[in-house]
């Protein structure tokens, strides 16, 4: 497995956008949201020796201080082999996050994976806060 930090290619799109419309979390996304999204943010991607995509990662980030990261997908049939753990290692590794002070995520069910990385639940989860609306695709969704 190769593991670059780039944005995704059409064709990896191609690939990427089913993954995320299936997601818990952002259940029918259109392709125009995720490729928005792709574009505001540091990508890592997987390749299996083909060439074809394995897995994503994106992190929402300053450059300087934050780092939020999400969309960690794997391909099913590559999943269960530390392919995510890897992606967020790549970005988390990068020399344009070395300044990088909070990094943060969310997950309803992989903490293990992430825990091995650092990660661990909010030590002040009472200092968060969050809006929650509609996905602007008009699909209503629950994220809790």
């Amino acid at each position: 497995m190769r593991i670059t930090i780039t944005p995704p290619t059409p064709a990896d799109m191609d690939v990427l956008h089913p993954l995320l419309q299936g997601a818990y979390w952002s259940p029918g996304i259109p392709r125009e949201t995720v490729e928005r999204a792709c574009a505001a943010s540091l990508c890592a991607l997987a390749r299996d020796e083909a060439g074809r995509l394995t897995g994503f990662a994106r992190a929402v980030t300053d450059y300087t201080v934050f780092a939020w990261v999400c969309d960690v997908m794997v391909v099913p049939a590559h999943r269960g082999q530390g392919l995510g753990r890897s992606l967020v290692r790549a970005l988390m590794s990068d020399p344009e996050m070395q300044t990088i002070r909070r990094w943060m995520l969310g997950t309803a069910d992989a903490h293990g994976v992430y825990a091995e990385l650092g990660f661990a639940p909010l030590k002040a989860p009472e200092r968060l806060m969050e809006v929650i609306r509609p996905p602007h695709w008009g699909r209503s969704q629950s994220l809790s």
